[in-house]
């Protein structure tokens, strides 16, 4: 974990070597985000509820997926670009040296801009606590931070099975954004609005659901059980098979020659 944290360190502070770039960048972050929140904000303007949710339940939902994905890609960018690595030849070098090559993807790529999307998902949360009426409990504090810690899990997972993909295709396929940025997108409402059909998907194939929905029923109040706050950590299973495809590519990976 040391060596994690220094290396932590070098990027951020190599990202902040062109200061003005950078604030800029998160503050385009921040305004990609806001823009989403107004397409919220008026729509509750007009209409009070959907499928019965009011506004401050919705921002509850947002914000916690929001920062599950903010916090992911932040840290897990070097999944997210991986293609790139395939293509220089800088996997290569990886692959040759004596440390874990999941911890060097890992510690190759962070993006700290994307705390502006965090910083977002934060004003949101703080809005959403007070406004959503719930009593906060010491089950639904624990209900938010595992539905916060399951949300990384599956984006994590998603970006590993996006990675493991990359060894068979060199480069990115753009239609998983479907389930990374399109996740973020659909995970501004609870997914039962959508149709049972888009339910079962994000439960049973791409568990979305699993830390989105069904534990936020219960913290909100409109579940009495109290099993679905720990549905968010089989986000960690969802991201063994995702593991798996990652290690089979990786057996199976044939240098560009870049």
């Amino acid at each position: 974990m040391k060596l994690y944290f220094k290396y932590v360190g070098m990027l951020l502070k190599s990202q902040m070597q062109y200061k003005a770039s950078f604030i800029m960048t998160t503050l385009g972050q921040f305004l990609v985000s806001f823009t989403a929140f107004l397409g919220v904000y008026f729509m509750f303007s007009r209409f009070h509820s959907v499928k019965g949710f009011v506004f401050p339940e919705i921002l509850l939902c947002f914000s916690i997926l929001l920062m599950a994905f903010s916090l992911t890609e932040c840290f897990v960018r070097g999944f997210d670009v991986f293609p790139r690595l395939i293509q220089s030849g800088n996997l290569d070098r990886i692959l040759v040296r004596p440390r874990n090559e999941i911890f060097q993807v890992l510690t190759s790529n962070m993006d700290f801009s994307r705390i502006g999307r965090l910083l977002q998902s934060v004003l949101m949360l703080i809005y959403a606590i007070p406004a959503s009426g719930i009593v906060w409990t010491f089950d639904k504090v624990v209900t938010v931070i595992l539905m916060l810690i399951g949300g990384m899990a599956v984006f994590t997972a998603l970006f590993v099975l996006y990675a493991g993909i990359s060894f068979f295709t060199i480069e990115g396929l753009e239609f998983m954004n479907i389930f990374t940025d399109g996740s973020r997108e659909f995970g501004k409402y609870p997914l039962s609005i959508y149709g049972e059909g888009i339910l079962k998907f994000f439960t049973y194939v791409i568990p979305i659901a699993l830390f989105q929905y069904y534990p936020f029923l219960y913290l909100i109040g409109r579940s009495d059980n109290a099993g679905l706050m720990f549905l968010p950590l089989l986000g960690f299973v969802f991201l063994l098979p995702c593991y798996g495809f990652f290690r089979f590519g990786l057996r199976r990976y044939k240098s560009t020659g870049s």
